[in-house]
């Protein structure tokens, strides 16, 4: 099979066979082998029906249902367990991304040798002030803090070479910054593509203000599992460290000056100094902890490593268990 689409939808009955009939027409012009899964995130409207339609219809769809609304980011990675295409394009239900951009995506994975190509909505036909510039803002900080060099992080019409997304996991809210998951893993050939971006046809958005405040929060989170992660005591240890010192740098300060200069003066437990150092050398203790016991759940735990073994006849990659 040479494409899987993946196509996570909530409450978009309007799209549906528009969505289908356009991606089955390019595939057919392409002389594509394909499946389309439409993964329905619990939709309250006739979504789920009208799959069920198109699945008799056309041996080539299967569905996927979710009893409630679970997220973008559950669909997908139910998708991507699914799949069974060497390369898989994920793409938006409300015809806002173009199918017609598909033989040029697989080309870009099957034949130019990408991991993982990003679609960049670089003209677009959002409101400028909701949603243009704080996405503008958000793909700029993800930028700087993951080193992954995308304009669109965001842009649901993305292409994966199969390995990709057998080897990742999306979770939380985390489908934004699945180019950063799948750096993460050890894929670092991954592209852009400037993609046709459509005024959304029918319904409305599912997404308000509050996903650039999570987005902010889950690029907080991937940045800090990405950079200590695997190496907490490297922040928690370095941070302890540094308080602790400072504690006992004002306690060794109070004890001098009681013993060698203010003899006869107020008692060092009434000095603020004291509460300070008290503080500090706690805390500093408490994070040394922090990190030490994290070190220690990393190393008892087992981790998948995955490794290329080639020879004259097959290269395979495969994966090993080990404990640190």
């Amino acid at each position: 099979m040479n494409i899987s689409v993946v196509i996570p939808l909530l409450n978009e009955e309007e799209s549906l066979k528009e969505l289908h009939d356009w991606i089955v027409s390019v595939m057919r012009s392409n002389h594509f082998l394909y499946e389309i899964l439409f993964i329905d995130d619990g939709s309250t409207d006739a979504s789920w029906n009208i799959i069920l339609k198109l699945t008799q219809e056309n041996p080539s769809v299967k569905g996927i249902r979710f009893q409630r609304n679970f997220g973008k980011s559950q669909a997908l990675h139910a998708g991507f367990k699914a799949v069974k295409g060497d390369v898989i394009i994920t793409m938006d239900a409300d015809l806002q991304d173009n199918p017609e951009e598909i033989p040029k995506l697989y080309q870009m994975i099957h034949e130019e040798g990408y991991e993982l190509v990003s679609g960049w909505k670089k003209k677009r036909y959002d409101s400028v002030f909701f949603k243009n510039m704080p996405s503008k803002l958000f793909n700029w900080a993800a930028r700087k803090t993951s080193g992954v060099k995308l304009h669109d992080f965001n842009c649901g019409l993305k292409a994966y070479d199969q390995k990709v997304v057998k080897s990742i996991e999306v979770s939380g809210e985390m489908h934004r910054y699945i180019p950063v998951l799948a750096k993460n893993a050890g894929f670092s050939n991954i592209g852009e593509k400037v993609v046709k971006h459509q005024a959304r046809k029918y319904g409305k958005t599912k997404f308000g203000m509050e996903r650039f405040i999570n987005g902010f929060l889950d690029l907080l989170t991937i940045w800090f599992v990405s950079k200590f992660g695997k190496r907490p005591m490297h922040l928690f240890g370095a941070l302890g460290v540094l308080m602790f010192i400072i504690g006992f740098g004002f306690a060794l300060y109070l004890g001098v000056d009681k013993l060698f200069i203010h003899k006869t003066g107020r008692l060092i437990t009434d000095r603020p100094q004291f509460f300070i150092s008290l503080a500090a050398m706690i805390i500093g203790t408490q994070l040394f902890l922090a990190g030490f016991l994290g070190e220690i759940l990393i190393r008892s735990r087992k981790n998948e490593a995955r490794y290329t073994v080639s020879d004259k006849t097959n290269i395979t990659t495969q994966e090993e268990q080990y404990s640190s």
